[in-house]
């Protein structure tokens, strides 16, 4: 099969370059590969309003059957690529499809548990909606659940399942929950609100073993503890999709383009790791859906207009819903030194302000969108603000943008 442009991966990022090349007028063929069964979809209501029942499967889907027809992209569904070689993808199947240009937008994998006992029944990641179908199928008779991971996914399962009645215990390796991404004062707040609807929860603590015949039946922790399991949820994290590039580590490396240092091959999304202004100048890699879609209009800028197109620059922004409490995060913490807590976190409204060097880097809103939409001004202009104004949640961040 041949195709102007292939693009590899049918999730935020794949789908949404397949929507901005023919916004900027490409007028070439498209081919989109994906190993899901599925049309593209939103991920994120997976740990949130699908796994509760709250979302259907159609519901999920970005964008109808008939938006992909009418702008003649070519989806070929249920199909892995495991191999790329010169201007030729390989499926698992042993096609080729042949391409002038790829778009390698494949994110990648959940991480599995590789302690004993992790491939027994009733064991699940949350990255799929088959994940969910399965997990969901599961929970019809499960009454205690085990998350493994304190991090976004795991914490919202765990809300949406304690909310259905089910018994729930997170287990965190680190000494706090959401340690990779937040400061300790949104870590107390979610431990605080995760126990007073009834989880328990575990910080230090290390899985040494899944126990069980065929089925899991508990989680056995380093220090002895046994805790009963019907169902085991793992959220620890990503394996970037890689390998089938020639490539390993963590993340495709990508320039401001989105191209790669293969010919012809550009790399968005999960996958993609770039150099992040907002990040203080290093390499990451951004799993959210903004930078999914603002990857993906940049490789499809380039591919149209070249050199002249714009250059990723998009300030990055992520929220979670847990339980009535909806996070927005606007900016990256990471290399932050200093903190400010504006507002009462016992309103369950406020937000915690990130510095760095004086300087506002980003904000974690809970319950304050007000906060979110005028923070991200300041985060994008890098303002030093004085810190008693920034603590005060009567005077309005816009107020602190110089005139």
């Amino acid at each position: 099969m041949d195709s102007d442009i292939l693009i590899v991966g049918t999730g935020q990022a794949g789908a949404q370059a397949a929507i901005s090349l023919r916004q900027e007028g490409f007028e070439g063929s498209i081919t989109m590969v994906g190993e899901e069964a599925d049309l593209p979809y939103e991920r994120p209501p997976l740990s949130k309003e699908y796994l509760a029942g709250d979302k259907t499967a159609d519901r999920l889907l970005l964008r109808p059957p008939a938006f992909w027809a009418e702008r003649h992209v070519q989806i070929v569904t249920g199909t892995r690529i495991d191999r790329v070689e010169g201007h030729s993808a390989f499926s698992d199947d042993g096609r080729e499809f042949r391409f002038g240009k790829l778009i390698w937008a494949a994110g990648g994998h959940a991480r599995r548990l590789s302690c004993e006992g992790g491939s027994l029944g009733g064991v699940h990641v949350i990255r799929t909606r088959q994940d969910d179908d399965n997990l969901r199928s599961d929970l019809l008779t499960a009454e205690k659940v085990v998350v493994i991971g304190g991090g976004f996914v795991g914490l919202e399962a765990a809300a949406v399942l304690s909310k259905h009645g089910k018994s729930v215990t997170v287990v965190e390796a680190q000494p706090r929950l959401l340690a990779r991404v937040a400061a300790e004062p949104v870590s107390d707040f979610y431990k605080a609100q995760h126990e007073a609807h009834g989880v328990e929860i575990l910080l230090d603590a290390q899985v040494e073993a899944l126990e069980g015949v065929d089925r899991v039946s508990a989680v056995r922790l380093s220090d002895g503890r046994v805790l009963p399991a019907d169902v085991v949820i793992a959220g620890i994290g990503l394996v970037p999709s890689v390998a089938p590039l020639g490539l390993s580590g963590n993340g495709v490396a990508v320039d401001a383009h989105c191209c790669t240092e293969l010919p012809d091959i550009y790399a968005v999304g999960d996958c993609a790791a770039h150099v992040n202004s907002f990040a203080n100048g290093a390499t990451i890699r951004l799993e959210s859906v903004q930078n999914a879609v603002d990857m993906a209009k940049a490789a499809a800028a380039h591919i149209v207009h070249g050199d002249t197109a714009k250059l990723y620059s998009a300030c990055p922004w992520f929220w979670s819903n847990q339980y009535d409490l909806k996070l927005q995060t606007v900016g990256f913490s990471h290399g932050y030194d200093e903190t400010v807590v504006r507002g009462d976190p016992a309103s369950g409204s406020w937000s915690l302000v990130y510095l760095r060097a004086g300087a506002v880097i980003a904000l974690d809103c809970i319950n304050a969108p007000r906060d979110y939409v005028q923070g991200k001004a300041l985060v994008e202009r890098g303002i030093t603000a004085d810190k008693a104004r920034l603590a005060d949640a009567e005077v309005p961040l816009k107020t602190l943008l110089p005139a």
